[in-house]
Protein backbone atom coordinates (compact mmCIF):
# COMPACT_ATOMS: atom_id res chain seq x y z
CA UNK A 1 0.00 0.00 0.00
CA UNK A 2 3.01 2.09 -0.13
CA UNK A 3 2.80 3.16 -3.71
CA UNK A 4 -0.82 4.23 -3.17
CA UNK A 5 -1.96 7.73 -2.09
CA UNK A 6 -3.67 8.41 1.11
CA UNK A 7 -7.37 8.69 1.72
CA UNK A 8 -8.56 9.82 4.80
CA UNK A 9 -12.42 10.28 6.59
CA UNK A 10 -13.06 11.79 9.77
CA UNK A 11 -16.42 12.54 11.25
CA UNK A 12 -17.00 15.42 13.54
CA UNK A 13 -20.16 16.80 14.92
CA UNK A 14 -22.03 14.68 12.42
CA UNK A 15 -24.59 11.43 12.68
CA UNK A 16 -22.55 8.89 10.89
CA UNK A 17 -24.68 8.91 8.14
CA UNK A 18 -21.98 9.84 5.66
CA UNK A 19 -19.77 6.96 6.26
CA UNK A 20 -22.90 4.76 5.27
CA UNK A 21 -23.13 6.68 1.97
CA UNK A 22 -19.52 5.94 1.43
CA UNK A 23 -20.32 2.26 1.64
CA UNK A 24 -23.52 2.43 -0.40
CA UNK A 25 -20.32 2.88 -3.14
CA UNK A 26 -21.33 -0.57 -3.58
CA UNK A 27 -18.81 -2.85 -5.69
CA UNK A 28 -17.27 0.44 -6.02
CA UNK A 29 -15.91 0.47 -2.77
CA UNK A 30 -13.27 -1.43 -4.07
CA UNK A 31 -12.38 -0.07 -7.02
CA UNK A 32 -11.81 2.34 -3.76
CA UNK A 33 -9.45 0.51 -2.44
CA UNK A 34 -7.67 -0.61 -5.61
CA UNK A 35 -6.95 3.68 -6.00
CA UNK A 36 -5.97 4.72 -2.63
CA UNK A 37 -4.73 3.26 0.99
CA UNK A 38 -7.70 3.71 3.09
CA UNK A 39 -5.49 4.83 5.75
CA UNK A 40 -7.94 6.87 8.42
CA UNK A 41 -11.24 6.31 9.31
CA UNK A 42 -12.38 6.41 13.15
CA UNK A 43 -15.83 4.17 12.41
CA UNK A 44 -14.27 1.88 10.30
CA UNK A 45 -10.08 1.72 11.31
CA UNK A 46 -8.08 1.69 14.04
CA UNK A 47 -5.44 3.72 13.12
CA UNK A 48 -4.64 6.53 15.86
CA UNK A 49 -4.34 10.35 15.82
CA UNK A 50 -0.51 9.49 16.85
CA UNK A 51 0.18 8.00 13.65
CA UNK A 52 -1.38 10.87 11.44
CA UNK A 53 0.37 13.73 14.06
CA UNK A 54 3.52 11.71 13.18
CA UNK A 55 2.63 11.56 9.32
CA UNK A 56 5.15 13.95 6.91
CA UNK A 57 2.76 17.57 6.10
CA UNK A 58 0.32 16.84 3.25
CA UNK A 59 1.25 13.07 2.73
CA UNK A 60 -2.60 12.35 3.01
CA UNK A 61 -3.36 12.87 -0.64
CA UNK A 62 -7.48 13.55 0.27
CA UNK A 63 -9.31 13.96 3.11
CA UNK A 64 -13.12 13.72 3.48
CA UNK A 65 -14.13 15.81 6.68
CA UNK A 66 -17.84 15.74 7.41
CA UNK A 67 -19.16 16.92 10.62
CA UNK A 68 -19.46 20.27 11.65
CA UNK A 69 -17.10 22.38 14.00
CA UNK A 70 -18.93 21.83 17.85
CA UNK A 71 -16.04 20.35 20.20
CA UNK A 72 -12.27 21.99 20.90
CA UNK A 73 -11.39 18.83 19.57
CA UNK A 74 -13.55 18.81 16.22
CA UNK A 75 -11.43 21.76 15.60
CA UNK A 76 -8.45 20.00 17.03
CA UNK A 77 -8.48 17.12 14.48
CA UNK A 78 -9.33 19.85 11.58
CA UNK A 79 -6.32 21.74 11.99
CA UNK A 80 -4.06 18.83 12.02
CA UNK A 81 -6.18 17.06 8.75
CA UNK A 82 -5.78 20.40 7.00
CA UNK A 83 -1.90 20.17 8.08
CA UNK A 84 -1.60 16.98 6.76
CA UNK A 85 -3.41 16.81 3.27
CA UNK A 86 -3.21 18.04 0.24
CA UNK A 87 -6.80 17.91 -0.26
CA UNK A 88 -8.91 18.92 2.22
CA UNK A 89 -12.71 18.22 0.86
CA UNK A 90 -15.99 19.47 2.99
CA UNK A 91 -17.96 16.18 2.97
CA UNK A 92 -21.59 16.18 3.37
CA UNK A 93 -23.66 19.29 4.76
CA UNK A 94 -22.95 19.02 8.08
CA UNK A 95 -19.41 20.02 7.44
CA UNK A 96 -20.36 22.45 4.46
CA UNK A 97 -23.04 24.23 5.82
CA UNK A 98 -23.17 23.26 9.63
CA UNK A 99 -26.84 21.54 9.11
CA UNK A 100 -29.09 20.02 11.73
CA UNK A 101 -26.32 20.45 14.07
CA UNK A 102 -25.76 23.80 13.58
CA UNK A 103 -29.49 24.73 14.11
CA UNK A 104 -28.22 24.70 18.05
CA UNK A 105 -26.94 28.03 17.70
CA UNK A 106 -30.61 29.51 18.20
CA UNK A 107 -29.73 28.57 21.71
CA UNK A 108 -27.40 29.53 24.07
CA UNK A 109 -24.19 26.63 25.39
CA UNK A 110 -25.86 26.80 28.60
CA UNK A 111 -29.23 26.53 27.35
CA UNK A 112 -28.52 23.07 25.51
CA UNK A 113 -26.41 21.81 28.39
CA UNK A 114 -29.66 22.46 31.04
CA UNK A 115 -31.73 20.79 27.99
CA UNK A 116 -29.85 17.29 27.71
CA UNK A 117 -28.58 17.03 31.59
CA UNK A 118 -30.85 18.95 33.93
CA UNK A 119 -34.84 19.52 32.33
CA UNK A 120 -34.77 16.01 30.27
CA UNK A 121 -37.70 13.95 31.93
CA UNK A 122 -35.19 10.41 30.75
CA UNK A 123 -32.41 11.52 32.95
CA UNK A 124 -31.35 10.63 36.43
CA UNK A 125 -29.44 13.83 37.59
CA UNK A 126 -30.52 14.94 41.28
CA UNK A 127 -26.95 16.25 41.86
CA UNK A 128 -27.47 18.70 38.97
CA UNK A 129 -24.08 17.82 37.62
CA UNK A 130 -23.01 19.27 34.39
CA UNK A 131 -19.85 17.85 32.11
CA UNK A 132 -16.72 19.74 32.33
CA UNK A 133 -13.48 20.18 30.46
CA UNK A 134 -11.57 18.58 33.76
CA UNK A 135 -12.70 16.94 36.51
CA UNK A 136 -10.47 15.60 39.41
CA UNK A 137 -11.29 11.78 40.24
CA UNK A 138 -9.52 9.11 42.54
CA UNK A 139 -7.59 7.51 39.35
CA UNK A 140 -6.32 11.30 38.12
CA UNK A 141 -7.96 13.56 36.04
CA UNK A 142 -10.75 13.50 33.76
CA UNK A 143 -10.71 15.65 30.34
CA UNK A 144 -13.66 15.91 27.94
CA UNK A 145 -13.06 18.70 24.95
CA UNK A 146 -14.28 22.32 25.42
CA UNK A 147 -18.07 22.71 24.07
CA UNK A 148 -18.21 25.59 21.69
CA UNK A 149 -20.95 28.57 22.35
CA UNK A 150 -21.40 27.80 18.64
CA UNK A 151 -21.39 25.38 15.61
CA UNK A 152 -19.08 26.31 12.65
CA UNK A 153 -19.08 24.76 9.34
CA UNK A 154 -15.68 23.45 8.36
CA UNK A 155 -15.26 26.80 6.38
CA UNK A 156 -14.88 29.18 9.19
CA UNK A 157 -12.26 27.28 10.76
CA UNK A 158 -9.54 25.97 7.98
CA UNK A 159 -9.07 26.80 4.73
CA UNK A 160 -11.51 23.59 2.45
CA UNK A 161 -9.92 22.93 -0.57
CA UNK A 162 -13.81 21.61 -2.50
CA UNK A 163 -17.39 20.91 -0.65
CA UNK A 164 -19.34 17.87 -1.34
CA UNK A 165 -22.75 18.43 -0.29
CA UNK A 166 -26.11 16.12 0.65
CA UNK A 167 -27.14 14.69 3.98
CA UNK A 168 -25.82 12.63 2.95
CA UNK A 169 -23.80 13.24 -0.47
CA UNK A 170 -26.01 10.60 -3.10
CA UNK A 171 -23.30 8.02 -3.57
CA UNK A 172 -23.31 8.16 -7.62
CA UNK A 173 -22.08 12.03 -7.01
CA UNK A 174 -19.20 10.61 -4.40
CA UNK A 175 -17.33 8.22 -7.05
CA UNK A 176 -17.47 10.94 -9.37
CA UNK A 177 -15.46 13.45 -7.18
CA UNK A 178 -13.32 9.98 -5.91
CA UNK A 179 -12.94 8.56 -9.97
CA UNK A 180 -12.08 11.98 -10.60
CA UNK A 181 -9.24 12.56 -7.88
CA UNK A 182 -8.12 8.87 -8.65
CA UNK A 183 -7.20 9.47 -12.12
CA UNK A 184 -5.45 13.19 -11.79
CA UNK A 185 -7.86 14.87 -13.88
CA UNK A 186 -8.04 18.47 -13.48
CA UNK A 187 -10.68 19.67 -10.71
CA UNK A 188 -12.10 23.42 -10.59
CA UNK A 189 -10.85 26.23 -8.81
CA UNK A 190 -10.28 25.55 -5.10
CA UNK A 191 -13.12 26.51 -3.48
CA UNK A 192 -15.90 24.96 -5.57
CA UNK A 193 -18.71 22.68 -5.58
CA UNK A 194 -17.99 19.07 -6.12
CA UNK A 195 -20.24 16.47 -6.94
CA UNK A 196 -23.61 18.58 -7.43
CA UNK A 197 -24.94 21.07 -10.04
CA UNK A 198 -24.72 24.76 -10.49
CA UNK A 199 -28.82 25.07 -10.31
CA UNK A 200 -31.74 23.71 -8.19
CA UNK A 201 -33.70 20.61 -7.27
CA UNK A 202 -36.46 21.57 -9.54
CA UNK A 203 -34.32 21.43 -12.58
CA UNK A 204 -34.04 17.49 -11.71
CA UNK A 205 -37.55 17.10 -10.48
CA UNK A 206 -39.64 15.45 -13.02
CA UNK A 207 -42.99 16.77 -11.31
CA UNK A 208 -45.25 18.64 -13.55
CA UNK A 209 -44.83 22.53 -12.70
CA UNK A 210 -47.78 25.30 -13.20
CA UNK A 211 -48.53 28.89 -11.99
CA UNK A 212 -48.15 28.93 -8.30
CA UNK A 213 -50.72 30.20 -5.50
CA UNK A 214 -50.77 29.15 -1.91
CA UNK A 215 -53.38 29.87 0.37
CA UNK A 216 -51.65 27.68 3.30
CA UNK A 217 -49.42 24.95 3.33
CA UNK A 218 -49.35 21.26 4.46
CA UNK A 219 -47.53 19.49 6.76
CA UNK A 220 -46.63 16.08 5.35
CA UNK A 221 -49.28 13.87 7.38
CA UNK A 222 -52.61 15.86 6.32
CA UNK A 223 -52.53 15.57 2.70
CA UNK A 224 -51.66 12.76 0.35
CA UNK A 225 -50.27 14.65 -2.71
CA UNK A 226 -50.86 14.04 -6.56
CA UNK A 227 -48.35 12.06 -7.65
CA UNK A 228 -47.37 14.13 -10.50
CA UNK A 229 -47.52 17.99 -9.66
CA UNK A 230 -45.30 19.96 -7.91
CA UNK A 231 -45.92 19.78 -4.36
CA UNK A 232 -45.39 23.44 -3.50
CA UNK A 233 -48.10 23.79 -6.14
CA UNK A 234 -50.01 21.73 -3.66
CA UNK A 235 -49.48 23.34 -0.13
CA UNK A 236 -46.50 21.06 0.48
CA UNK A 237 -43.70 23.69 1.76
CA UNK A 238 -40.84 21.88 -0.85
CA UNK A 239 -37.11 23.76 -0.63
CA UNK A 240 -36.34 22.47 -4.29
CA UNK A 241 -37.05 26.47 -5.65
CA UNK A 242 -33.94 27.10 -3.31
CA UNK A 243 -31.71 24.00 -3.15
CA UNK A 244 -28.61 22.93 -5.64
CA UNK A 245 -29.48 20.20 -7.89
CA UNK A 246 -27.04 17.00 -8.10
CA UNK A 247 -28.96 14.60 -5.73
CA UNK A 248 -31.21 13.18 -8.36
CA UNK A 249 -34.37 14.62 -6.87
CA UNK A 250 -35.34 11.20 -4.67
CA UNK A 251 -37.29 13.36 -1.90
CA UNK A 252 -40.16 14.47 -4.16
CA UNK A 253 -40.05 11.31 -6.32
CA UNK A 254 -41.10 9.61 -3.36
CA UNK A 255 -43.95 12.52 -2.38
CA UNK A 256 -41.92 13.83 -0.09
CA UNK A 257 -40.91 17.78 -0.20
CA UNK A 258 -37.26 18.68 -0.27
CA UNK A 259 -35.99 19.93 2.81
CA UNK A 260 -32.94 21.53 1.34
CA UNK A 261 -30.00 19.16 2.12
CA UNK A 262 -27.38 19.85 -0.71
CA UNK A 263 -27.66 23.75 0.36
CA UNK A 264 -28.01 26.56 -1.69
CA UNK A 265 -27.56 26.50 -5.37
CA UNK A 266 -24.65 28.31 -6.93
CA UNK A 267 -24.75 32.25 -6.76
CA UNK A 268 -26.78 32.20 -3.63
CA UNK A 269 -25.48 33.55 -0.07
CA UNK A 270 -28.27 32.44 2.12
CA UNK A 271 -30.95 29.69 1.41
CA UNK A 272 -33.69 30.37 3.69
CA UNK A 273 -33.34 33.79 2.22
CA UNK A 274 -33.80 32.95 -0.96
CA UNK A 275 -36.28 30.71 -0.13
CA UNK A 276 -38.19 33.54 1.76
CA UNK A 277 -38.45 35.26 -1.34
CA UNK A 278 -39.46 32.99 -3.47
CA UNK A 279 -42.23 32.53 -1.37
CA UNK A 280 -42.93 36.34 -1.36
CA UNK A 281 -43.84 36.19 -4.39
CA UNK A 282 -46.42 33.04 -4.62
CA UNK A 283 -48.53 33.32 -1.41
CA UNK A 284 -52.03 34.24 -1.74
CA UNK A 285 -53.62 35.52 1.52
CA UNK A 286 -57.28 35.83 -0.39
CA UNK A 287 -59.87 38.29 -1.61
CA UNK A 288 -58.23 41.58 0.21
CA UNK A 289 -60.60 43.95 -2.29
CA UNK A 290 -62.26 46.49 -0.01
CA UNK A 291 -60.07 45.51 3.17
CA UNK A 292 -58.25 47.51 5.03
CA UNK A 293 -54.07 46.78 5.77
CA UNK A 294 -55.07 45.60 9.12
CA UNK A 295 -57.38 42.80 7.27
CA UNK A 296 -55.08 41.79 4.97
CA UNK A 297 -52.24 41.49 7.11
CA UNK A 298 -54.45 39.22 9.46
CA UNK A 299 -55.16 37.06 6.52
CA UNK A 300 -51.81 36.75 5.55
CA UNK A 301 -50.51 36.08 9.23
CA UNK A 302 -53.29 33.57 9.09
CA UNK A 303 -51.21 32.08 6.03
CA UNK A 304 -47.92 31.85 7.93
CA UNK A 305 -49.33 30.36 10.48
CA UNK A 306 -49.18 27.02 8.76
CA UNK A 307 -45.57 27.02 8.62
CA UNK A 308 -44.89 25.14 11.55
CA UNK A 309 -41.15 25.83 12.41
CA UNK A 310 -39.47 28.53 10.38
CA UNK A 311 -36.05 28.29 10.93
CA UNK A 312 -36.37 24.34 10.98
CA UNK A 313 -37.49 24.99 7.68
CA UNK A 314 -36.08 27.60 5.58
CA UNK A 315 -32.67 26.87 7.23
CA UNK A 316 -32.29 23.07 8.54
CA UNK A 317 -29.59 22.90 7.08
CA UNK A 318 -27.94 25.79 6.28
CA UNK A 319 -28.50 28.08 9.49
CA UNK A 320 -24.50 27.65 10.65
CA UNK A 321 -23.45 28.78 7.30
CA UNK A 322 -26.05 31.58 6.46
CA UNK A 323 -25.90 34.99 6.50
CA UNK A 324 -27.55 35.18 9.86
CA UNK A 325 -25.04 32.29 11.30
CA UNK A 326 -27.96 31.28 13.91
CA UNK A 327 -26.63 33.64 16.76
CA UNK A 328 -28.76 34.25 19.79
CA UNK A 329 -29.30 37.38 21.04
CA UNK A 330 -27.73 38.62 23.91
Amino acid sequence: MADKPKLAMYWAASCGGCEIAVVNLHEKILDLDAAFDFFFCPCLLDTKISTIEALPDQEIAVTFFNGAIRTAENEEMARLLRRKSRLLIAFGTCATEGSIPGLANLSTREELLRTVYLDNPTIDNPEGILPLPSSEVAGGTLQLPVFYDRVLPLKQVVTVDYFIPGCPPEAHQIWNVVAAVAAGQPLPPPGSTLGAGQLSVCHECSRRKGEKKIARFYRTSEITPEPDICLLEQGLLCMGIATRDGCGAPCPQANMPCSGCYGPPAGVADQGAAMIAALGSILDPGDCRGKSEAEIAGQLAALLDTIPDYAGTFYKYSLAGSILGGRVKS
